[in-house]
């Protein structure tokens, strides 16, 4: 019988807010929609949608923050609305870009503070954290004081306060946001090893790294609007456009580029402006190659030129654009 690390079924979360500023008259918001989800015990899952989505309202109904307007949660067997004691003992939680601590203190003391705040043993709680500290290799900075550590020490220590305590699950938002290439690989390896060392050990993973996703989860639920648009492995996933092509155009940079979603035969669009390089990239989904010759032709039309053109296998994100109808970085 397949143990589940968590459970929803038809699991919705409504706010409440002011249609205009000052005034009373307030109005539904759907943050969660009906959103179905099992992740089995022992799998890395990945949760997948732009910003404003609902995956933080999911996560926080699933860590016991937020109780849902309807609907139920189950994580590790336990009801959120009625069992959050039992729940809290089981879990951690671990966000990408967060200052946590207190930077008078140094890491180790730090660490040793919220090792006591679940209740463990003085000494185990050390001989991990020097374990932790030494795998993260930030064993040289454990006497620092927090506020002295760079951006991605910060996350490594994150990462060790979360899983000192040997959760049975994780959650871990965006982990590896802002960090540099070998601060990354690091955290992507120790959690390959962190769930092969005990299979039952359970992720749940949400990232705006597309790649990261790819390598790293076993299966991927795809958010919007609060529903839940699709849930399967990767190649499954992929298999849902695997008729479509995928066009990739990086062209100098434009402010307006509504006349490429009008284009007959594009299926869905996306776009990425980088200031930094003065380009944009625009992706398409498209139903037909003959159309490539119109968006190529519509590039000189905005006052811009094409610096490479790329036709593409379906990829993870293309699966993304093609249901969501925009990139991950949109808002």
């Amino acid at each position: 019988m397949t143990k589940y690390a968590v459970e929803t079924s038809d699991l919705c979360r409504d706010f409440k807010v002011r249609q205009v500023k000052g005034e009373s008259k307030k109005s539904t918001v759907h943050a969660l929609d009906n959103a179905n989800i099992q992740i089995k015990e022992g799998e890395l899952f990945g949760l997948l949608g732009p910003n404003g989505a609902g995956k933080t309202t999911l996560i926080k109904i699933l860590c016991t923050l937020l109780l849902p307007s309807s609907g139920t949660a189950k994580v590790m067997g336990h009801d959120v609305n009625t069992e959050c004691q039992e729940i809290r003992q089981k879990i951690n939680m671990v966000s990408g870009g967060e200052t946590s601590g207190y930077g008078l203190l140094t890491v180790r003391e730090n660490l040793w503070m919220f090792s006591q705040f679940y209740g463990m043993p003085s000494k185990l709680a050390k001989r991990r954290i020097d374990n932790m500290l030494e795998i993260m290799d930030l064993s040289d900075k454990k006497d620092a004081k927090v506020r002295t550590l760079s951006t991605g020490q910060r996350q490594k220590a994150n990462m060790i306060r979360g899983f000192i305590t040997d959760p049975d699950l994780i959650f871990l938002d965006e982990p590896t946001l802002g960090l540099d290439v070998n601060a990354s690989r690091l955290i992507r390896d120790f959690i390959h090893k962190w769930m092969k060392d005990k299979p039952s050990r359970t992720v749940l993973l949400t990232t705006h790294y597309m790649a990261e996703a790819e390598e790293l989860c076993d299966r991927v639920a795809i958010i919007d609007n609060g529903k839940v648009l699709a849930c399967d492995t990767t190649n499954n996933l992929k298999k849902l456009i695997s008729k479509e092509s995928a066009l990739k155009l990086q062209i100098k940079q434009i402010t307006d580029v509504k006349s490429f979603e009008s284009i007959p035969g594009v299926r869905n669009f996306a776009f990425h402006h980088d200031a930094t390089t003065g380009t944009t990239d625009l992706k398409f989904i498209l139903e037909d190659e003959a159309i490539v010759a119109d968006i190529v032709a519509e590039v000189p039309k905005c006052g811009s030129k094409i610096i490479s053109v790329e036709k593409t296998e379906p990829t993870l994100e293309d699966v993304f654009v093609a249901l969501v109808g925009r990139g991950l970085h949109e808002g």
